[in-house]
């Protein structure tokens, strides 16, 4: 009996929706959960091949892996009434997919519902602590027990929270802009002391200096004053030893100094012979 291709083609093509419709796949990265009519089913199918009921039954799907969620900045206040804001991120995964799908249905209601867990734990906290401690010494620790109420408070949703970090901590603009305005008041009022301080000391160093050089001068001209005195004195004691030994050619010897002194060069003089300072006898 010869078949009829096109009854071949058609039979193919009902046995291949068939099976599209009655197996399904999931990945090793999944959990699966069948609902059928709507309502899931007890079970949890993992890795593998599996079968469902065509048309009555349908899979959802659910990651199996780690799961990031970083929220969105907030602000809280600590305890000494400092404004800062929260930047965090949380790690979490689904633990029990039919609870899960029960109180959550998908991963987004699931990232909303963790959003608003952590920040509460995390405002919580932070008003228990200094705004010093929530920023250094204290962090490891309020990490650490926001992550462990958080998971407390998820497990109810099939949900494990692994880790909740605070990835970066900053102030509110308002609050920036006045530190930085305090910061600024600080360093001019800084800067003011120190030039008053600088020229505190130019003046003290200015002022000695002054008063060192005006010692100096005087112990000079003292000095200057006792030796030309010894000069003088010198000088006067020879000219009277000269004097006493020649007194003639003493006075011979001035007169010629004299007129070394009156008559410098290209001097034009008329004189007497009879004037005292030609007249050497």
């Amino acid at each position: 009996m010869r078949r009829n291709p096109l009854s071949v083609v058609l039979v193919l093509l009902v046995l291949a929706v068939a099976a599209s419709q009655t197996l399904f796949t999931v990945h090793q990265t999944q959990r699966a959960l069948v609902l059928q009519l709507g309502e899931p089913l007890q079970r949890v199918y993992g890795p593998g091949l599996h079968v469902k009921i065509p048309f009555i039954q349908n899979v959802v799907y659910f990651d199996a892996r780690v799961l990031d969620y970083e929220a969105r900045s907030r602000e809280a206040f600590t305890v000494d009434k400092k404004a800062i804001v929260l930047d965090n991120y949380a790690r979490w995964r689904i633990i029990d997919p039919l609870q899960f799908y029960r109180t959550m249905r998908s991963i987004p209601g699931a990232q909303a519902r963790l959003d608003d867990v952590v920040y509460s734990q995390l405002r919580a906290l932070v008003g228990a602590y200094t705004l010093t401690e929530v920023v250094s010494s204290h962090r490891a620790v309020i990490m650490k027990e926001v992550t462990n109420k958080v998971s407390a408070l998820m497990h109810n949703y099939g949900v494990e929270v692994l880790d909740v970090r605070i990835k970066r901590t900053d102030l509110p603009t308002e609050n920036q802009r006045a530190i930085f305005g305090r910061m600024r008041a600080e360093r001019e009022r800084q800067a003011k002391q120190y030039r008053s301080e600088g020229e505190e000391e130019s003046t003290r160093i200015r002022s000695d200096a002054d008063r060192q050089r005006a010692v100096i001068l005087a112990e000079a001209a003292r000095a200057a004053e006792v030796e030309r005195g010894k000069g003088d004195a010198q000088a006067a004691a020879t000219y009277a030893e000269a004097y006493n030994k020649a007194p003639q050619f003493y006075a011979y010897q001035r007169w010629l100094t004299t007129l070394r002194a009156s008559l410098k060069d290209h001097s034009r003089m008329v004189l007497s012979t009879a004037t005292p300072l030609l007249n050497q006898q």
